[in-house]
Order: C-alpha cells, then structure tokens, then sequence
C-alpha cells in the first residue's frame, strides 16, 4: 500500500510515466488503473478490490431462497442432495446443488460433520451384502422407555437391506416372542418370506445360550426355511444400516408434535419409503424400489420332514431327545420340532434342525457336541438332501 501510494504521488508530476512504471515493476495498463482510482476515491482506490462480479446473471431469486430455506426448516435432518431432489421434482428448474449448499451456508442451516476413523472389522458376520430385495431383511428394537403418559414404548422396525424399504416401524407392547411373532406372521403374510433375517443377539431374536443363538422366534424363521444372520457381539456396525436408520428414526420423531406415537411412527414410514429420496439408491426412494418377494407365507408347519435320507426325533419340552434309550439335552428353543439324524465317516451323527447343523451325537459318551458358533450360513446346508416342510 505505501509503495502505491509513492508511485501515485510521483505519478501526478512524472514527465515519462511508462519509465516510472517500470521502476516500480508494473505494467502500464496497472500504473494507470492505479493513477485513475486515486483521483476518482483517493487513498481508499488503492486498497485490493474484491473479484466477485457486482451482478450475476444466475443469482438466485429472493422466492427461490426462501424456497430452500422453509424446505430445510420441515426436514432439517436433509442434506442439500435430497433437498435438491425434492424441490426439483416439485419445480420444473431446479437450482444446483452448489446453490443449495451456499444457501444453507449463509443461513446458518448447516452442521459441520465430524471425520470419524474407520473402524476395523465393519463387515456383516456373514461377509455378504443383499443384492435384491428380500435377499436380507434386518430387524432390531428402537430401546423401550416410558412415554409421557407412562407406557412402554418399544418400537420394532424391520427393513428391506437391498432398497431400504421399512417394512415395520410399530410400537410394542412387549418384546416377549409371541408378539414379535405375531407382528412378523403379518409381515409374512403382507411382503411374502424373505431369504434370510439379520439382527443382533439380544432377545428375543436370539438366545445366548442357546445352540448357535436359536432362540424360540428364530427358530420359526428357521422353520419357514429362512437364514440366520446375525451381528457379533459389541459389533452394531455389523448392521450399521438399520442403526443409521435408527438414527433418522430418532432425529425426526423427537421434534414431532405427536412424539414417538403410532400414528408418528406411521408417519415418518411413510415420509422414508415414499418421499425421502436415498443417495444410496441414486436419490431413488425406497417405495419405488421396493416389490414383495415371490415366496408366498402358507403358515407355520406342524413338523418337519427331512425325507428318507435322515432319521428323526422329537424333540420334547425339555429340549431332549431319546437317542438309543438316552435322554441327550438339546434345545429348548426347538422343542416340539423334529431334528434330522445323520451318520458321519468318524461314528459322530451329525445333528441337523431344518438346514442348521446344530451340533454332533457323540455314540459312546451319547452326549451332545455344539457346532462352533461361527459355522456359516453355507456349511449348515444339508449337503445334497432336500428338507420337506
């Protein structure tokens, strides 16, 4: 600024201006810019001028701005991606998503988010991901606590892992697991079977103690012919997706007027499946994704029949069955169920509940022996035999 200053004040009595220009290193075009807004502002022309353009032929609208802005205010957990979507489809000529983004900025409507370390070890227990819908459905509890009224709420959700439909969004009861199944039997009968259902090891999904988790409600999916999935213990980004939705979930419910109600929870199923555009799905929704599976729910079987190629035994109330005139312990998730006998090459019998393998009998201590809780998916098929059901 002083050496502007100088050159302007010798530049006002000098006799060869281009000469001083170039002892001050400039060029002429800059000497007389410099010359010209000294005597049009004074010392104040000399000081750096901002670049940006004094008028943009692209400048946003005062109705579009506050358009986006009373946008955001109904879904303030939206980012500038879906909230584009929603207004392109809504307004013929959308503003970019860079104008959304500055908008958002300059209003005061943005969270910065923190950059987090990837964990180790994020990958499904069953190492795969659903490829199409009904491949996967993923089932938790929201938490219970007490309402203001002072009843239980324990919201069940299930979802669609492939589209990310929500199937079940209903406020329980109880988690006891006649009427988890009850809500899963009109799941069933609604959507049809999925292929496989993941969820945690908590109850009633699954049993700690029990052979490979089996507990009373996932042994009927097991029944129906469903896979078993679940997340390792202290894992939750093992089903990091029906979290992340457990998080929506919350952030939106706890500013509705109606609070964690059913007809809320309704309400916000509706709002994901059908008006919430997805970056996963390509700002696709869910509902448009979504279709029901191909394989129909007939009821639950009495029993199961595991053709000519296996024996089979009840198994009783206790979770035993009689084995060479020997009561050997079981399951008691299983009981009322026949399991499938089968001789292995070693004299163990391998010990099969519909296409689990759940353990070995061992014939001379005839005492049971656990399959390791790790055994996959794949090597609890009956190996070339057809399960009847």
């Amino acid at each position: 600024m002083d050496q502007r200053t100088e050159f302007v004040l010798k530049a006002l009595s000098s006799d060869n201006f281009r000469r001083l220009c170039r002892d001050y290193g400039i060029s002429a075009k800059t000497g007389y810019k410099w010359k010209e807004r000294f005597m049009a502002q004074g010392l104040e022309g000399l000081s750096e001028w901002s670049r940006r353009p004094a008028h943009s032929p692209n400048e946003l609208s005062e109705p579009e701005v506050c358009a986006i802005i009373r946008l955001k205010q109904r879904h303030p957990n939206w980012g500038p991606m879906k909230l584009r979507e929603v207004y392109g489809r809504a307004q013929a000529d959308a503003p970019s998503l860079s104008s959304f983004k500055r908008v958002l900025e300059r209003a005061g409507m943005v969270q910065k988010r923190r950059t987090r370390r990837a964990s180790e070890g994020g990958r499904l227990f069953s190492g795969r991901r659903a490829q199409a819908a009904n491949e996967v459905w993923t089932v938790d509890f929201k938490g219970w606590w007490h309402d203001p009224q002072g009843q239980r709420c324990e919201p069940l959700t299930v979802r669609d892992e492939h589209t990310r439909f929500v199937l079940e969004s209903h406020r329980m009861p109880s988690a006891r697991t006649e009427a988890v199944w009850e809500r899963f039997e009109w799941l069933f009968e609604r959507y049809g079977l999925p292929q496989s259902i993941r969820s945690d090891n908590g109850t009633p999904f699954a049993s700690r103690g029990g052979v490979l988790g089996l507990s009373r409600l996932s042994a009927r999916w097991v029944a129906l012919g469903l896979g078993l999935e679940r997340s390792r213990p202290g894992c939750p980004q093992d089903n990091g997706g029906h979290e992340r939705m457990h998080r929506d979930m919350s952030a939106e419910l706890e500013r509705h007027p109606q609070g964690w109600s059913q007809a809320a929870l309704d309400a916000w199923r509706e709002e994901f499946n059908f008006r919430r555009p997805h970056q996963a799905l390509g700002l696709k929704m869910p509902g448009e994704l979504y279709t029901r599976s191909a394989r129909r729910y007939e009821g639950l079987p009495a029993d199961l029949d595991y053709a000519d190629a296996l024996q089979t035994r009840r198994i009783h109330r206790s979770g035993t069955l009689i084995w060479q005139g020997q009561s050997i312990l079981i399951s008691a998730a299983i009981a009322g169920w026949s399991v499938g006998l089968s001789p292995r090459t070693d004299g163990l019998m391998d010990v099969y509940f519909a296409q689990l393998l759940l353990g070995q009998i061992e014939p001379h201590t005839r005492s049971f022996i656990r399959a390791a809780s790790g055994t996959n998916e794949a090597d609890n098929h009956l190996n070339n035999r057809k399960l009847n059901p």
